[in-house]
């Protein structure tokens, strides 16, 4: 941390803004308050908000942040109890999403937060072809959630503007192996919003205390969207072939724990390509949704599917995933959207809304 009064000439303080040992390299960090209530925005760097500080952690070349205090007179950010500071700890996406950076918005009384997401198929000379290497996602409203203990996001208004056909499905219902392809717009650029409902939460396999200490996406690469449970997997395949040779599900998964219920949301990018290339990173990227089941027994999820890029967001966007991936056969007019139930625990599918997409025009 660098103190000046003028903006010209900067010292540097005699101690850091935060620092946790163990952890490695920090890089792209971000600092920046936010509300206890309601979902705007705030510029304000005093002592009655809470504030976020983000880290990019290259160790892991994940980003992950931390809900705490700004003591304005030492200097220093005190992370809350429970607020985990490491690797362990909470992460802005639990997918390809690097390096954020956000803004305040006094237009719309909004903070923004942008990332960054580089190339998977990690070959030089695919980007050389493709013109490019690396995008910037889409643009995410940022705020705190009512508990107070973690980040909600979800995309800017805006991209509202971008769509076009639209389709809806409701009051569906997939049994076990069941699925349904959700025709006449762009599968391959589309925004999809779903609501799923289930009549009860007894076929929730048990969560095995041997995984205790994995991370999300561990447990997501042992419990794939074919590997079939009780409550779960359902959810929907993106960017996926006919036959679905090729596709990249993102689903729910509902395990009952010695106490509540965890719920695993996955983007599994395992089988999002039959191209071989063996330094392609196709992970089946995970994350927990902190959501009351028994209160509810719904699960929402909404999808920005953009031909190489899939961008989740659980339960209104308290849990979000982000893929690249690069199918050979579902491209273009030959990509298909499906919802699927791999339970034995029969799903409703309550609404499902989706668009096509166009192209943004960028001045």
């Amino acid at each position: 941390m660098y103190r000046s009064k003028d903006f010209m000439k900067w010292v540097k303080a005699k101690h850091p803004l935060h620092s946790t040992a163990g952890t490695g390299n920090w890089e792209c960090p971000d600092f920046y308050p936010v509300s206890l209530q309601g979902t705007n925005g705030v510029d304000q760097y005093g002592e009655e908000h809470k504030f976020v500080l983000t880290n990019n952690m290259d160790v892991t070349r994940f980003e992950y942040y931390t809900i705490g205090k700004y003591d304005t007179k030492k200097d220093r950010f005190i992370p809350d109890t429970g607020s985990i500071d490491s690797w362990k700890g909470l992460r802005l996406d639990y997918g390809n999403f690097y390096a954020s950076k956000s803004f305040y918005d006094p237009s719309k009384n909004r903070r923004v937060i942008w990332a960054w997401a580089n190339e998977s198929d990690i070959q030089p000379e695919d980007d050389i072809a493709k013109g490019w290497a690396g995008i910037q996602l889409i643009p995410r409203k940022v705020w705190l959630d009512p508990s107070g203990k973690q980040l909600v996001q979800w995309p800017v208004e805006e991209l509202d503007a971008l769509r076009t056909q639209k389709v809806q499905l409701s009051n569906k219902k997939l049994n076990n192996l069941e699925k349904i392809e959700v025709t006449g717009i762009t599968p391959a650029q589309a925004d999809v919003e779903v609501t799923f409902s289930f009549a009860s939460l007894d076929k929730a396999e048990p969560f095995d205390l041997s995984w205790a200490d994995l991370y999300a996406q561990d447990i997501c690469a042992l419990k794939g969207s074919n590997v079939q449970g009780g409550l779960g997997p359902f959810g929907l395949a993106t960017l996926a072939s006919q036959n679905l040779e090729e596709n990249t599900p993102v689903f729910f998964r509902v395990f009952k724990a010695q106490q509540n219920y965890k719920v695993l949301m996955c983007s599994d990018a395992t089988r999002s390509t039959l191209k071989h290339n063996e330094t392609m990173y196709k992970p089946s990227f995970a994350g927990y949704v902190d959501v009351d089941l028994a209160a509810t027994k719904k699960l929402s999820l909404r999808i920005l599917i953009d031909n190489s890029v899939v961008e989740s967001f659980g339960a209104g966007g308290k849990t979000c995933i982000t893929s690249r991936v690069y199918p050979t056969l579902a491209i273009n007019d030959n990509a298909h959207l499906f919802a699927f139930n791999n339970g034995t625990e029969p799903i409703t599918i309550e609404t499902l809304d989706a668009w096509s997409m166009s192209k943004a025009k960028i001045n």
